[in-house]
């Protein structure tokens, strides 16, 4: 009976975990960078023996058959990348936590203990993975904005020899477009929250990632059309690698 069980426990993992696309492997000087998407914004990325989930959301069953985390990152206020929930329905025994301060200002003692405060410009450095705090907000700015400049957090993350550039929810910024030497970006795209994929297009020929990943790309009216996104860049800079994944796999 417990061979059965066993049996049936794996094929329902083996079987959750289909549903995901397949994880990407990104060469670095230390080793393959592993890129899972999971969901919307959430992704587990893997390197040098550390796992980092970026915005964890939709609760455990997102992450079957994921590592525990060693490190996360959290963007933003908003509840698809401060999930409470989620981050109660994890194991969290080994894990620290980066975030802005606004994200911490919300969060139980617990999660404070757990959590280092990072700003817009500060960089830091945790489980040999250096961490940059860059800007995200919405143009034109304004008060009333649903993200509005200094309360969230986009990350370059140093892998080994590689950058990587995770938008969190934002327009087209000039702190996007002035970026340099971006090896791998995640860019957001979903209307009204951040911003089209034109506006998307023109930031990446702006900055000119090697690879880049559209995600966070469900809006008000559903999906973007990341195919489209993909054809802009590619007619403006065929040398950029567009990947086109699965975000929304898990329901």
């Amino acid at each position: 009976m417990k061979t059965l069980f066993a049996l049936l426990l794996a094929f329902i993992v083996t079987a959750s975990q289909a549903q995901l696309p397949s994880p990407d492997a990104i060469k670095t000087s230390k080793g393959d960078l592993k890129v899972q998407p999971l969901n919307h914004a959430t992704m587990a990325l893997t390197w040098n023996g550390k796992t980092i989930y970026a915005d964890p959301y939709g609760g455990a069953k997102t992450f079957t058959g994921i590592a525990t985390p060693d490190l996360i990152i959290i963007t933003d206020i908003h509840g698809d990348h401060f999930d409470v929930a989620t981050l109660d329905a994890i194991d969290l025994g080994k894990a620290v936590i980066v975030a802005p301060k606004a994200v911490v200002d919300m969060m139980s003692e617990k999660l404070k203990a757990k959590t280092t405060v990072l700003n817009n410009g500060q960089t830091i450095e945790k489980l040999g993975v250096s961490i940059t705090a860059i800007p995200m907000y919405n143009l034109p700015e304004a008060a009333d904005a649903k993200h509005t400049k200094g309360r969230g957090n986009g990350y370059v993350l140093k892998f080994g020899d590689k950058s990587v550039y995770i938008s969190g929810d934002t327009s087209g910024i000039p702190e996007m477009r002035a970026l340099k030497n971006i090896d791998v970006a995640f860019v957001c795209m979903n209307l009204p929250y951040t911003m089209d994929i034109k506006e998307a297009a023109s930031a990446v020929l702006d900055f000119k990632p090697k690879i880049v990943y559209p995600y966070h790309y469900r809006g008000q009216n559903g999906f973007s059309d990341t195919a489209a996104f993909k054809k802009l860049v590619n007619e403006g800079d065929s040398k950029i690698d567009v990947r086109l994944k699965d975000w929304y796999t898990i329901k």
